[in-house]
């Protein structure tokens, strides 16, 4: 079987440099690259089409959750493994909504992560056992109080009168993003505006 591709993006050279070493000392496996931030990584995903991208969250220059948001409005084939120190909603939830095929968190043992990146290249989902927990428990949530920690926050700058682009400053975003979260507000409290997304949720309690 040929070597499963890879692009390891992260902001920290030493994370960089320590898992382009695993994978070089791993049979099956060829890292084609690096990026520092989310926007050279789609870039480069586009120019080597590797396999798996491994991708961290929060980098300055660009987050991961902008650069799956743009690999899959760019129809790019690789598959997206987010790894990262990041377990709370407000990461875990927009990721995994913008297309992302599994979630590892960097403290995972070295074989789970091989294992992780062979499933991420069958398209199987992969998800820690933290991760999985947490989003089972929102599943089981009902629907009216199932906003995400970041859409929650995107509400409580809406209920102060922010606009979207001041709303993508706020929360190191892009404006793109922060439409996405708004349509998802929307449709989870069953509302057509930013007027009726506010009053709803202090009915039901969802802001103080």
């Amino acid at each position: 079987m040929a070597d499963i591709t890879l692009l390891i993006v992260d902001d920290h050279p030493v994370v960089r440099d320590g898992l382009r070493g695993m994978f070089a000392a791993a049979p099956g496996f060829d890292v084609l690259g690096e990026a520092a931030d989310g926007r050279a990584a789609v870039e480069l995903a586009a120019e080597l089409r590797p396999d798996v991208i491994l991708m961290d969250l929060r980098m300055p220059g660009g987050g991961g959750v902008d650069a799956i948001t743009e690999l899959a409005r760019r129809g790019l084939p690789s598959k997206v493994l987010v790894l990262t120190t990041y377990d709370t909603d407000t990461d875990t939830i927009p990721a995994i909504e913008a297309g992302a095929t599994g979630y590892l968190l960097k403290d995972a043992p070295r074989d789970d992560l091989f294992d992780a990146v062979r499933a991420a290249a069958e398209g199987r989902t992969v998800l820690s056992p933290a991760i999985a927990s947490r989003l089972v428990s929102r599943v089981r949530e009902p629907r009216s109080g199932s906003l995400s920690g970041r859409e929650l926050e995107v509400l409580r700058l809406v209920s102060r009168g922010t606009g979207n682009r001041e709303i993508a400053t706020e929360l190191f975003i892009s404006e793109a993003t922060v439409k996405t979260h708004l349509t998802h507000i929307y449709a989870k409290l069953d509302v057509n505006d930013r007027a009726a997304a506010v009053a709803t949720a202090y009915e039901r309690g969802l802001l103080p």
